[in-house]
């Protein structure tokens, strides 16, 4: 018989020692082979059937679907293996050694969140097949921080993992069941440069993007007046912009100008039908002048998620934590799993505003009642009566 995973405390220590930073810097990202490795070896020594499958042209990229028991329905207890880069230089202790200090475990990915994947593994380490009405699905994936690749990958596969899924993204254990999308698109204008004494000699880009820029701002208003869910902190769609770079000299027409925005999407907002919208408005905006207009996607977005309260995933979450379900700003790979047809609730040890910066820590004092919650949504999805 196999010893099984080593205790907690090692695994946690193990997972955060092990970097698998993705990034859209090519000189930051890393593979998370390692991390699924680990993860399927102690899966492995307690009886479940582990695969890895890699992503497509990136084989040193991976999810994990580690199952035990068989048929339909089922949970899935869902965590990506990836963290955001690391600031060099400002972390109080090594942000790949698990430091325990002050009732806290520092470390990079402690919140956020490779811990919880470590708890889920602990969670199931008494259970047995034969004690299970329906199977448990412990899944890990690749790059969510940077491109959701590892979630589309499961989607473009089409197979149904379970009914219910629990995401453990820091939420600071309040149940999450709606978060808003992300877009984040550019805007490029063409015009011809030339001589700055006299206008005629080019087509200024720069003067197009003023009225491309007044353009965005009233379709925002118009986004912001026709769509509301109160159940956010912000309770409008909310369109940023956040960088701009044209020209190249003082005394030239600028010939060309580029536009970066960030638009926050609510649940029922088409992520195609805004960026044909984007598209009609930036056209618009400069028809008549000659300029050329180019939109393009700076990352392929995320759905907004919106699980209905009603759901028995969301009622339980309610019920197990004592917190009606939320709503967040931040994207999670949620929407995908809704996709593949999971009742989806956010819910993990962490806190957001521990996310994403130096000295990132899980304080030791959430970890017992998360691996409470744990262990009672098996007991209520997967267990025999």
């Amino acid at each position: 018989m196999n010893a099984g995973p080593p205790p907690l405390p090692d695994m946690l220590a193990a997972l955060i020692g092990t970097p698998s930073v993705s990034s859209v810097n090519p000189n930051l990202d890393q593979g998370n082979r390692a991390v699924i490795e680990l993860l399927a070896a102690w899966l492995d020594d307690l009886g479940f059937a582990v695969e890895i499958r890699p992503l497509a042209g990136r084989p040193d990229k991976a999810n994990l679907i580690a199952t035990l028991g068989r048929g339909p329905g089922g949970l899935v207890l869902a965590g990506h293996t990836d963290t955001v880069p690391w600031d060099e230089g400002r972390w109080r202790s090594d942000p790949f050694r698990l430091t325990e200090r002050d009732g806290r475990l520092y470390g990079l990915g402690t919140a956020d969140m490779k811990s919880f994947l470590g708890l889920a593994i602990e969670a199931a380490r008494e259970l047995r097949p034969e004690r299970l009405a329906a199977p448990l699905v412990i899944l890990a994936t690749a790059d969510e921080e940077s491109s959701m690749s590892g979630a589309r990958a499961l989607v473009d596969a089409g197979r149904p993992l379970g009914r219910h899924a629990v995401i453990g993204e820091p939420t600071g254990m309040r149940p999450v069941r709606m978060h808003k999308g992300i877009l984040m698109e550019a805007i490029r204008l063409r015009g011809r440069s030339g001589h700055s004494s006299d206008p005629s000699l080019g087509n200024s880009a720069l003067d197009g993007m003023a009225a491309v820029l007044q353009a965005l701002l009233a379709w925002r208003a118009e986004l912001q007046a026709r769509h509301h869910e109160p159940a956010f902190a912000v309770p409008v769609p909310t369109l940023n912009l956040g960088h701009i770079h044209g020209g190249d000299n003082p005394n030239r027409i600028c010939a060309e100008c580029e536009l970066h925005i960030d638009l926050r999407p609510l649940p029922g907002m088409d992520l195609e039908a805004l960026r044909a919208e984007l598209r009609a408005r930036a056209e618009a905006a400069v028809a008549g002048t000659g300029l050329a207009v180019e939109t393009f996607p700076l990352f392929e977005g995320t759905p907004a998620m919106a699980t209905p309260a009603s759901t028995e995933i969301v009622r339980t979450a309610e019920a197990l934590t004592g917190h009606g379900a939320e709503a967040v700003a931040f994207g999670t790979e949620g929407p995908y799993l809704t996709e593949l047809g999971m009742d989806t609730v956010i819910l993990g040890p962490g806190d957001i505003d521990q996310a994403h910066q130096p000295d990132e820590y899980l304080a030791l004092e959430r970890i017992d009642p998360m691996l409470r919650i744990l262990r009672e949504l098996i007991a209520r999805f997967c267990l025999r009566a």
